[in-house]
């Protein structure tokens, strides 16, 4: 197994790894609205916080020589159903052509009184 540990400007004290790549795959874990660097989470409202999430998991992907087109499942946790719609549309924007398997779980109060948290699964090419 290979990790992938951004070089995040500030620790994370979670007993996790932000992805590992076993096999050929690429494992992200729950990636929050939330700066990884600062520690805020996003202002406004659900896109903003759907935007932050995909931008932490766009960074992981980075960082593993993973492109968007390579993510093949995503799960998408939220903390009210009633906002499915606005997240869907900032999903689209971000995946555009590419349609990954897909589900989203209205769950509640999320940590740090976050919105969304995405977690992923992609494959690795040339690794």
């Amino acid at each position: 197994m290979e990790k992938i540990i951004p070089g995040y400007a500030s620790e994370n004290k979670g007993h996790y790894t932000p992805g590992i790549i076993s096999n050929g795959m690429l494992y992200i874990s729950g990636q929050l609205s939330i700066d990884p660097d600062t520690h805020k989470v996003a202002n406004g409202g659900i896109e903003e916080h759907a935007r932050l999430a995909l931008a932490n998991l766009d960074h992981i992907l980075n960082e593993s020589n993973c492109c968007r087109t390579d993510v093949i499942q995503c799960r998408i946790y939220i903390s009210d159903i009633e906002q499915w719609d606005a997240v869907n549309r900032v999903y689209m924007e971000f995946f555009e052509e590419h349609k990954p398997a897909r589900i989203v779980v209205p769950v509640g109060q999320l940590h740090f009184g976050c919105l969304v948290e995405i977690e992923a699964i992609a494959e690795v090419n040339g690794k």
